[in-house]
């Protein structure tokens, strides 16, 4: 019933013509890259551009090399709604040096967000595991689900990049001398798993995890202080490095999630590229977000009407009062 609801509304906003002023913004591609929030954003900036703008705006399959790379080669597409833009730094930079591509703004204004984490009904009792130092105080709360002599400590699933920080930060935390061994959870499912399992019974859980996602939409968890700060340069050093031998344990820093343009697209479309610059998500929103669309098996297309009919208090902060009333009209 509900998806038979919202394909009437789609084919209803698909009969609504764009504004006729279009403020010189004509044709627009966004690059629907193939993860959920990445989607969602680009389902948004559609519907938000077409309706608002006037823009002819169009969807194209992406994800992140091949859309980074296209962008700074051949101009197109002209929007990537969500980049994480660490991993293609040095080529982002030289489209940006070239005079071909632009940062407009932070898809997620806080960062991405990366750490080891704990179930908040085991602070609600054991306020001590905020920390490291109480985590390892009380490893036996732990037990390793092979062994309960030894506790356990959830890691990234191998081959992932993660899976280097997460056992560099766990060697130089000295996770290992308190009783702690690796659990490998053999995916980024049975990751996911283990904490909803975890959560079902009220069982203990300490591992690493990263926001947003739909799991720390669903499941309230607490990222433990490693009582270190962060050190950005030696993470960059050396954390992030398989080969990396003297690590010290440093907090993760928030990766740089932003939105990359042509500059094409930025300098033909200025009011256009205002809205882009002013949207972006907190964590927190994205994760309830995604836990919607997990929870409602929803593609981005669903889950942008759902955003734009039930979250009013967010999208009309991004644009000024007009748009916004095409906007509602439109819904």
């Amino acid at each position: 019933m509900y998806k038979r609801l919202l394909s009437a509304t789609l084919l209803t906003l698909s009969a609504v013509p764009a504004s006729a002023d279009d403020h010189g913004c004509g044709n627009v591609t966004i690059a629907d890259m193939n993860w959920n929030s990445a989607s969602l954003i680009a389902n948004i900036d559609q519907f938000i551009l077409e309706h608002g703008y006037g823009c002819d705006a169009e969807l194209v399959p992406g994800d992140t090399m091949p859309t980074g790379t296209s962008m700074i080669e051949k101009g197109e597409p002209d929007i990537a709604p969500e980049f994480w833009s660490n991993s293609m730094r040095e080529g982002l930079q030289r489209g940006i040096d070239e005079g071909r591509i632009h940062y407009a703004g932070q898809a997620f204004v806080e960062g991405g967000e990366e750490g080891f984490w704990v179930p908040k009904y085991m602070i609600d009792q054991h306020p001590e595991l905020k920390t490291i130092s109480g985590v390892k105080a009380n490893a036996d709360l732990f037990p390793h689900p092979e062994d309960p002599s030894k506790a356990a400590f959830y890691g990234c699933p191998a081959g992932w990049s993660c899976q280097i920080t997460s056992e560099n930060n766990f060697k130089a935390l000295d996770l290992a001398d308190s009783g702690f061994e690796i659990v490998d959870p053999g995916s980024g499912a049975g990751l996911a798993g283990s904490i909803a399992k975890a959560y079902e019974r009220e069982e203990a859980w300490f591992g690493y995890y990263w926001a947003p996602t739909a799991v720390l939409g669903k499941y309230e968890m607490v990222k433990v202080d490693f009582e270190t700060g962060t050190d950005v340069e030696h993470y960059k050093s050396c954390i992030t490095s398989d080969e990396c031998i003297t690590s010290k344990a440093t907090m993760y820093p928030a990766a740089d999630v932003e939105t990359v343009v042509t500059e094409r697209f930025a300098k033909r479309a200025p009011e256009a590229m205002a809205y882009i610059e002013n949207r972006g998500f907190t964590n927190d929103q994205m994760n309830g977000l995604l836990a919607w669309m997990e929870d409602n098996q929803a593609d981005g297309e669903y889950a942008m009407i759902n955003f734009l009919i039930n979250h009013e208090d967010i999208w009309t902060q991004w644009v000024p009062n007009e748009v916004a009333s095409k906007i509602k009209d439109a819904l």
